[in-house]
């Protein structure tokens, strides 16, 4: 059997049972891939991500993550989140943002703190950027500074929700250009919630399709293949974003 870093396996995603998004969602994501989870709004795909990191527990169905149910705040983490907008606490410093977590689940001296920290903002492009407050960054700087904080642990599995959303298109590619250079340079699983059509074409391995009206999903595979497909909810979506780009 192919070894898994995520496996779902019949999940029920949504809110309450009077509240469900989607059912019977099952997918699998190998080592090393950059795999995306597509749909449009409120199909469930960031509910079905929050489910994923143990922030909300799904509605039924089995969530694997490395071999165990994930468990947000249960111990040290074992994978690196960046949330939609990047999350940043706006009274701490950017480097501060980034070593919150160093400080937290390790007994890393601060001289040594202060030393990943900026080894982990030049990784992302953000070298002198660690005493600045999110407020004075661009929104590509503060996506950058989200990454950077993800990546504070060393985790092997990365989760990042729309990475791209609120972007310019130049940005946006600078962002993706990133995210594909990271996952390849460290040997990182990736798993990115988006919607963002030049994001899907150009970083995306392999992905699953959810549809808010079938409260499923509709494909599954790559972005080349599910592109060709003659189903007409998959052609709409990619159509549709192609148009508004």
């Amino acid at each position: 059997m192919t070894r898994t870093v995520v496996r779902v396996e019949d999940l029920t995603v949504g809110w309450t049972r009077d509240a469900v998004l989607a059912e019977h969602v099952s997918f699998a994501v190998a080592p090393g891939e950059i795999f995306g989870i597509l749909g449009r709004s409120a199909c469930g795909k960031s509910t079905l991500l929050r489910n994923l990191i143990g922030l909300e527990p799904a509605l039924g169905g089995t969530i694997d993550v490395m071999g165990e149910p994930p468990r947000l705040g249960a111990g040290r983490p074992r994978f690196g989140v960046m949330f939609q907008q990047g999350a940043l606490f706006g009274s701490m410093t950017v480097g501060q943002n980034v070593g919150l977590q160093l400080e937290r689940w390790t007994r890393l001296p601060a001289a040594a703190v202060r030393a990943i920290v900026r080894a982990k903002l030049d990784l992302v492009g953000l070298g002198g950027a660690e005493h600045d407050l999110p407020a004075t960054l661009s929104g590509g700087m503060r996506k950058r500074a989200a990454i950077a904080r993800a990546l504070a642990l060393e985790p092997s599995l990365l989760f990042l929700d729309e990475p791209c959303s609120g972007l310019d298109p130049i940005t946006s590619a600078e962002i993706d250009q990133l995210i594909v250079t990271l996952a390849r340079g460290l040997g990182l699983t990736v798993v990115v919630v988006t919607h963002e059509l030049g994001s899907i074409n150009t970083i995306i391995d392999r992905c699953i399709l959810m549809d808010r009206r079938t409260r499923s999903i509709v494909a599954s595979g790559a972005p080349a293949a599910l592109r060709e497909s003659a189903d007409p909810t998959v052609r709409n979506f990619f159509q549709r974003r192609a148009e508004a780009t």
